[in-house]
């Protein structure tokens, strides 16, 4: 065999077996890891550069949002109404989600488990207060915004009464992050690339199974089902007044009882229609992903969870998290006027808005007033 084969097959021929995911951790932290990953091989050093590019693209796009946001109803005075306390506490809880991607981000770069178990339980824990919160504080922002449609006159929620339910939702958050923090019930390990952590779902045991099952239920499916009852709602009461407005005008032989009705080429149904079915949509998009996931972790195939897959979910939560604040804030004429006021190098040229009905405008500044 001539020099130029041997060459060309040690150039063909793999090195050796590849690596298995936890090959580079230290056999202290091994027993935090659970063993579904260790059986997968590393991933490519490129993959976590390219998850940590994109983490901080989103860290710089939902910090910026949200903290905006923050800043802006908190700053101005006839922003700070109690629907939108509602508006602010989902900006915080987006804004905390993204306090804790350094730790991600470092982790990429270093191409796994770099910061450990302590870091791990400080970006889970930061995780479960952030994304329950906001999903509980989402169901709560359809709460408020089913009263003012139903009830314009009486049904506004006062200050002390928004500000009860939040202390409510923080008071119903807190446990579910302290119980895994703590080993009271459930525990909180890496995950995918081990560049992140969440709850347990893949220790094939009862315990971790109801803990799944019950936190599924508290911090997914009961916000679900209260955002879409709501939104439901909220679409059916505004179509049915709309539809008694055409009816009303009908007998008084008008075109239409509104004064600016031509202005507005959209009916109010439809605009209000799209809201609710964006925050919906939002909702779904960010904590489904992860909800058939730990379902599938505890009660179905395993092996249909691959690292690479159980990536997908932390990216859609933190893709919405960015959109969060442009939803909810950013699409608000009042919230773009004091943003205008405060800083014109953003030239957003926001005109004083128009007054509709009370119904549509509502909300027609999504979910917030």
């Amino acid at each position: 065999m001539s020099n130029d084969s041997i060459h060309w097959e040690a150039r063909i021929l793999p090195a050796g077996p590849p690596r298995l995911l936890g090959w580079n951790v230290p056999a202290e932290e091994l027993v935090h890891i659970p063993e579904h990953w260790l059986v997968y091989p590393e991933p490519n050093p490129s993959l976590h550069y390219l998850l940590a590019l994109l983490y901080i693209l989103f860290t710089f796009i939902a910090l910026l949002g949200n903290g905006l946001v923050l800043w802006i109803f908190c700053a101005a005075k006839p922003l700070r109404t109690p629907s939108n306390m509602f508006v602010v506490n989902l900006a915080l809880c987006d804004f905390m989600m993204m306090l804790k991607t350094p730790i991600f981000i470092y982790n990429s770069f270093q191409t796994g488990f770099a910061l450990g178990h302590l870091a791990c339980q400080i970006f889970a824990f930061i995780g479960a207060l952030s994304g329950i919160g906001a999903s509980m504080t989402n169901a709560a922002i359809a709460y408020d915004r089913y009263r003012t449609i139903a009830r314009p006159l009486d049904g506004k929620l006062s200050r002390g009464q928004a500000m009860l339910f939040i202390v409510l939702i923080w008071m119903y958050v807190i446990p579910w992050g302290l119980m895994p923090l703590m080993g009271v019930w459930g525990r909180f390990v890496p995950e995918g690339f081990l560049t992140s952590c969440t709850f347990d779902y893949l220790t094939d045991t009862s315990e971790t199974r109801y803990f799944v099952a019950t936190i599924f239920t508290f911090s997914y499916a009961i916000p679900m089902s209260l955002i879409i009852y709501h939104y439901c709602q909220i679409v059916s009461h505004v179509v049915n007044h709309e539809k008694t407005l055409r009816e009303q005008a009908k007998k008084m032989n008008v075109e239409s009882l509104r004064s600016n009705a031509n202005a507005n080429a959209e009916s109010a149904e439809i605009r209000i229609a799209k809201a609710a079915i964006t925050i919906c949509f939002l909702f779904v998009a960010s904590w489904t992903p992860y909800g058939v996931m730990s379902l599938i972790g505890a009660f179905g195939n395993k092996s249909l969870l691959t690292p690479g897959v159980t990536m997908i979910p932390a990216c859609a939560c933190k893709f919405v998290a960015c959109l969060d604040p442009y939803v909810y804030a950013i699409s608000h004429p009042r919230y773009r006027m004091e943003l205008q006021k405060r800083l014109p190098w953003l030239e957003i040229r926001e005109s004083t808005p128009d007054t509709t009905s009370t119904n549509t405008e509502a909300v027609n500044a999504p979910a917030a007033s």
